[in-house]
C-alpha cells in the first residue's frame, strides 16, 4: 500500500508538472518537475570527504538511496571542514555532511537524518564518532554490527542520545 500511494503522489507531481508546461508562454521554459516525492522534499546533502576514503563513497550510497541528492565534495583539510561545520573535536569521523543548516558526522542512518529533518530540533547537527562497525557504509560480509549510538550535538556543543543501533 505504501508503495501504491508513493506512486499516486508521484504521478500527481508529473501530472501538475505537465500542467505547468503547457500553461508556460510559447518559448518560456517549464518548471522544473522533480523526479520523484522524496527529490521534492528532501534538501541537497553536501558531503565534505577526503579524496581516498572508500567507506565515505558507501555512506553516500546509502544517503542516495534514502532519497537524497548528494552533492560529494574531496577536500584534503578535513580538520578545517569540521571546524566551520561546528563538530566538536571528539565526536570526528572520516566525513562531514551538511544539510539544511545541520552537520552529519560520520556514518549516521539515513533513518536518523530524516528523523532530525522532520524534527528540527535547536541543535548544530548528529554525530556518529569513529567508525563503527556494520553502521552504513561499514558493512561486513558477515552481517556483525557493533553496537552504537548517534549523538545530536546541541547548539552549545552539549550531546544527548538520538539514535542507538542496532535497535533492541
Amino acid at each position: 500500500m505504501p508503495r501504491l500511494l508513493s506512486a499516486i503522489a508521484t504521478l500527481s507531481l508529473l501530472l501538475s508538472g505537465c500542467a505547468a508546461a503547457e500553461s508556460a508562454a510559447p518559448g518560456e521554459p517549464a518548471a522544473a518537475i522533480p523526479a520523484t516525492v522524496a527529490d521534492a522534499a528532501l534538501p541537497l546533502l553536501t558531503v565534505h570527504k577526503h579524496p581516498s576514503c572508500g567507506c565515505c563513497g558507501l555512506w553516500i550510497e546509502h544517503m542516495r538511496e534514502a532519497g537524497f541528492e548528494v552533492d560529494a565534495r574531496d577536500n584534503t583539510d578535513m580538520a578545517a571542514v569540521k571546524d566551520a561545520a561546528g563538530v566538536p573535536h571528539a565526536l570526528g569521523s572520516c566525513h562531514t555532511a551538511e544539510v539544511a543548516g545541520y552537520f552529519i558526522e560520520g556514518h549516521v542512518p539515513a533513518a536518523d537524518v530524516l528523523r532530525l529533518l522532520r524534527e528540527r530540533p535547536q541543535a548544530r547537527g548528529l554525530a556518529l564518532p569513529g567508525m563503527p562497525l556494520g553502521s552504513p557504509g561499514m558493512e561486513h560480509p558477515d552481517g556483525i554490527v557493533q553496537p552504537y549510538t548517534v549523538s545530536l550535538v546541541l547548539e552549545d556543543g552539549s550531546t544527548r542520545e538520538f539514535g542507538r543501533h542496532p535497535r533492541d
